[in-house]
Order: structure tokens, then C-alpha cells, then sequence
């Protein structure tokens, strides 16, 4: 396999990592899908588009910071590492309790806040972006993955197909959802979910471990 391809198999793999667990935003595109389908394609893209932008800034910085650290290569990326498995350990434990009482919260607030009615896709594209946005999550994941790979990711082609890689995968993932919905609807219950909790922060434990390899 060409560098190319396997830099755009890591930024899919990067992107269906963060895509893949159904959470309070995931919820809300399976309600547009049942809804609206217009709305919940823009949806989907808006959050496909926001993954992207993460990647990108965190694929510009990210060797930045690794050539700041230069000389401790190694100990960037354990520490890198550790913060994508405790992003992962987290993202499994949350998973045995995915659509009950240890995620209502998060779902009840964003439920709240798009419980407007159906609008025109530009203004659900914003919304679903906006709620993307403030995960944070999302931010410290590429920031961890794109700071320990360092100058896998300096060159320009390899940044692009990188995130071109995120935006792909993530952006297929969000559409087959709103698909999902609108054959499957209220049929994606809480055991389903859990699995692509598992599934998702699954690939975050094998990228961490990835990140890790060969131990200093």
C-alpha cells in the first residue's frame, strides 16, 4: 500500500473514531432523519464538516508542536497514547449505560435544544454544527492523534489526504445514519447504540495503542 493510501486509511479510521459512537448528537440526526429528510442530510453533513475542521487545525499544529518537542519523541507519544486510551476507557464504560440514565442528561439538553420544529436545511446545518462545535472531546482526540504522529503528517499532501480521510469516513458514517433512521426509526434502541459505542472507542484503544508502538 502506497503512503498516500495509508495515510487516507488512517484519517478514515481517525474519522469513523470520533463518528461512530451514538451520542446526544447522534440521537438527534436518527430523530431528523425520522422527521425531515432534507434537514437531516444537512445535519449530517454540518456534523461531517465540523469533524473536518477539527482535523484540519489539529493536523496544522499538531507537527508544530512535535517539532517544538523534538528530542522527546518518545514521551509525546505515550502521553498521547494515554490521553486517546482514556478517551477510549471512558467511551466504553459510558457504553453500558448508552440511552439510559448515565447519558439522559447530555441527550435531554441537546434534545432541548433543537426541539424548535423542522427548519430549512441552512439553519439545521447550523445548528447541528453549533452542537458539534462545543464537543470538546473531539478537539483533544485529533490534538492528541495529530501531535504523536508528528511529522508523519509536516508535508502538505499528507495533511490534506489526512483530513480528507476524516471528512470521508465521518461524513459516510453521519449519511448511513440518517438513512439507518428513516428505515429503522425508533427501532435503534439502547442496545444498538451501545455497540457503536463499543465499536467507535474500539478503534480509539487500537489507535492509541498504534500511537504507543515500538515502546521507548
Amino acid at each position: 500500500m502506497s503512503e498516500t493510501w495509508t495515510t487516507a486509511v488512517a484519517g478514515a479510521a481517525a474519522g469513523l473514531g470520533v463518528a461512530m459512537p451514538l451520542g446526544a448528537v447522534g440521537v438527534l440526526l436518527i430523530q431528523e432523519g425520522m422527521r425531515e429528510r432534507r434537514g437531516a442530510i444537512a445535519a449530517a453533513a454540518a456534523v461531517a464538516v465540523v469533524d473536518m475542521a477539527y482535523a484540519a487545525v489539529a493536523t496544522a499544529i499538531g507537527p508544530l508542536v512535535a517539532s517544538v518537542l523534538s528530542g522527546v519523541e518518545a514521551r509525546v507519544r505515550l502521553v498521547s497514547a494515554a490521553v486517546l486510551m482514556v478517551i477510549a476507557v471512558r467511551g466504553l464504560w459510558a457504553s453500558r449505560s448508552a440511552g439510559s440514565a448515565g447519558s439522559a442528561g447530555n441527550e435531554t439538553a441537546a434534545t432541548a435544544a433543537v426541539a424548535e420544529g423542522a427548519d430549512g436545511p441552512v439553519r439545521t446545518f447550523t445548528r447541528f454544527a453549533a452542537l458539534t462545535l462545543v464537543n470538546p472531546t473531539t478537539a483533544l482526540y485529533f490534538a492528541a492523534l495529530t501531535t504523536a504522529q508528528g511529522s508523519t503528517l509536516s508535508g502538505g499532501t499528507a495533511g490534506v489526504v489526512f483530513v480528507a480521510g476524516v471528512f470521508a469516513a465521518s461524513f459516510v458514517w453521519q449519511q448511513l445514519l440518517v438513512a439507518a433512521s428513516g428505515l429503522a426509526g425508533s427501532r435503534i434502541g439502547a442496545r444498538a447504540r451501545a455497540w457503536t459505542f463499543r465499536v467507535g472507542y474500539g478503534l480509539v484503544a487500537v489507535y492509541a495503542v498504534k500511537v504507543a508502538l515500538p515502546l521507548p
